[in-house]
């Protein structure tokens, strides 16, 4: 994506939002104008250390799915008895929003950053298993044959064949699964917390009706989501730079 055409969509949507605020004039939709004036003012009067709280929290969770549920997902990928027993768990898991289990985990982990981490880990890790479960047993055996009758063993296919094939399904299932990671994110931090966008949000602007700066929370928590968008976009071309050649 290019730099300029991500600049020109983010000046439409400024403008569609002025002309939105102009149309209804109500309190409750300020102007984008009166909002960044409302984030600035607020950066440094709290809303800075909320968004490096649900940075840190966000960011742990996911290089935590990304470290269990790549190697886990190969594993499975590559073993069918492995996968004929876990299978079926998965498939009953999968489906169940885990969002639901937010009060049991606040109640065994408590209400400071490891029940955040460990609920956005758990939506985060199933969704990167599957994807990457799925990916490297779909892999086709002739290549597999082709390198094993080189001499490769089990770790030269996981190194040489199996990784390489999987990192940017890996990658497209985390970029996918930020939007989630997010939401999530901002569910967990709205109540039983006093730090955080999701409590900035709800419990520290919206509560009292202060709307410029509670749209200057839901700007910082949209921002925390781009800025990752980005940083996978940028590990992409990293580890894949395969798939960027033209």
């Amino acid at each position: 994506m290019r730099r300029r055409d991500l600049i020109l969509a983010a000046l439409v949507l400024l403008v569609a939002w002025q002309l939105l605020a102009w149309l209804l004039h109500v309190e409750v939709l300020p102007g984008p104008g009166t909002v960044i004036q409302a984030f600035v003012r607020a950066v440094p009067d709290g809303l800075a250390r909320h968004f490096l709280v649900s940075t840190w929290r966000v960011v742990a969770s996911i290089v935590l799915a990304m470290l269990l549920a790549v190697p886990a997902g190969l594993v499975l990928g590559q073993s069918r008895a492995m996968d004929r027993f876990f299978a079926p768990i998965i498939y009953i898991v999968y489906p169940i929003p885990k969002i639901v289990f937010l009060p049991v985990i606040l109640l065994l982990l408590g209400i400071g950053d490891r029940s955040k981490i460990f609920i956005i880990f758990v939506v985060l890790f199933f969704q990167i298993l599957v994807v990457v479960r799925d990916q490297a047993s779909a892999l086709r055996p002739e290549l597999i044959y082709s390198v094993r009758s080189l001499g490769a063993g089990r770790r030269a296919l996981f190194r040489f064949v199996y990784l390489p094939a999987t990192v940017p399904a890996a990658l497209t299932a985390l970029r996918v699964s930020v939007g989630t990671a997010i939401a999530v994110l901002f569910f967990a931090e709205s109540f039983a917390t006093t730090s955080g966008l999701g409590y900035y949000i709800i419990n520290d602007s919206w509560g009292r009706l202060a709307y410029p700066e509670m749209y200057a929370g839901v700007l910082a928590m949209s921002l925390l989501g781009l800025l990752l968008y980005f940083l996978i976009d940028r590990l992409e071309r990293r580890l894949a730079p395969w798939m960027f050649v033209t």
